[in-house]
């Protein structure tokens, strides 16, 4: 069995180097497409991975728990109790989490003004859950020691023309239903976060917020990362949901649905490019391999004649095809795989078509990096092998069903 493999292995590496002119062409078209597809896949990985790091990272958290009713209706009364017990639970259970508190009120400075949404953080166990303390355009992140120390987004920092340093006054209305107002420093200005977080984003330290704000005790809304990676997130959301039981438990693919369904679209447009890529190529191969087979009538009829079964003259057709198509595969990958780790490295640089741009409320970096994954890579790979064994199909047929005494006289 071994010996009859290698004897065809030897005999379809033969022919491949008789017609070489044609086999290189078509190895060229095949290693192409998979070099160009290679790069799509990494690309898509990386487009997907840069946005659940954005959504996840910068400041939603993988799971949030807010009381029932609370996103439907963000009132600053509507608030999780004993939010210390609950988050001491959920870290036992193998998770990092942080209690949040938001408000809303009127940002002014000078002649401007702006609504803000004002957010008190725990900051030690912020930076456990986001990345948020690391997205600092100009500045520094809060410090627990500065009370009156503020961060601020972008957009709200161009709308009310502030600087590093400056004091801005917010105004708003406290849990016991008198006047909120205090005078607050800007230490820093976020870079792109996301729609929300760049045109109203107020951060503070939680002890400022709850003297501002008048409320002693409670949080608004509960972040939550797993520990292990390897969790499922489902099921992560379950147990979460099962530690607070009369609250509202949602993962971020509920939150930012928009996005979930966008990531989870880019397995089908890698499945559509990959298809029509390669439905060409597929072309290329069955026109080159018919032609092979047409060229050498006279040759399959005497390997016939002498006793050769059709399903072996089929297999020697499918093999030359194999051959061509894993040497292409070599070819492709040996291209494709640099390449990609490059733009892994280095990315793309948008920045003159975007900027500070956002999609479902999640930034858009303006830098699109690739990112090498087994599936960015196995995935073309395994198309184009699936391809050319359809695209040899006819071929193998039309050499299998020659009749040995007309091939012969075939002119």
């Amino acid at each position: 069995m071994t010996v009859s493999l290698m004897q065809n292995l030897s005999f379809a590496i033969r022919n491949v180097i008789r017609n070489r002119s044609r086999a290189l062409v078509t190895m060229g078209a095949m290693g192409f497409a998979l070099f160009i597809m290679v790069i799509y896949a990494a690309l898509l990985e990386g487009l997907t991975h840069t946005f659940e790091r954005n959504v996840v990272g910068m400041e939603l958290g993988e799971i949030q728990i807010h009381a029932k009713g609370y996103r439907d209706d963000p009132d600053l009364y509507k608030r999780i109790h004993e939010p210390a017990v609950l988050t001491d639970s959920l870290t036992g259970a193998g998770f990092h989490a942080v209690p949040r508190l938001i408000g809303f009120g009127l940002a002014a400075y000078g002649l401007s003004s702006a609504g803000v949404q004002l957010r008190g953080l725990d900051v030690d166990r912020e930076a456990k859950v986001t990345m948020i303390h690391n997205h600092v355009m100009s500045g520094s992140w809060l410090d627990k020691e500065d009370l009156k120390g503020v961060v601020i987004g972008k957009k709200l920092a161009r709308t009310l023309n502030v600087k590093l340093g400056d004091e801005v006054v917010i105004l708003g209305q406290a849990a016991d239903g008198s006047m909120a107002n205090d005078l607050f420093t800007v230490r820093g200005i976020l870079k792109s976060v996301g729609e929300q977080v760049d045109r109203g984003g107020f951060f503070m330290v939680e002890e400022s917020f709850r003297e501002l704000m008048a409320l002693p005790e409670g949080a608004h809304e509960i972040a939550i990362l797993r520990k292990d990676f390897r969790q499922d997130l489902q099921e992560a959301t379950r147990i979460a949901s099962h530690l607070a039981p009369n609250l509202e438990t949602k993962n971020w693919r509920e939150l930012r649905p928009v996005v979930a369904k966008t990531m989870d679209s880019t397995d089908i447009s890698l499945f559509i490019m990959l298809l029509i890529t390669y439905t060409a190529i597929g072309m290329v191969s069955l026109n080159a391999m018919l032609m092979s087979v047409f060229e050498r009538i006279k040759e399959f009829g005497v390997m016939k004649a002498v006793g050769m079964p059709p399903w072996k003259v089929a297999y020697l057709i499918f093999t030359e095809a194999m051959v061509q198509a894993m040497l292409a595969g070599i070819f492709g990958l040996a291209l494709g795989i640099p390449a990609a780790l490059y733009l892994q490295t280095y990315g793309i640089d948008l920045s003159s078509f975007i900027s500070g741009g956002s999609f479902g409320g999640v930034a858009i970096d303006p830098i699109w990096y690739a990112r090498i994954t087994p599936s960015s890579v196995l995935s073309p790979l395994t198309f184009l092998l699936v391809i050319t064994m359809l695209a040899v199909v006819y071929p193998c047929a039309k050499a299998a069903l020659i009749r040995p005494i007309k091939a012969i006289y075939h002119r």
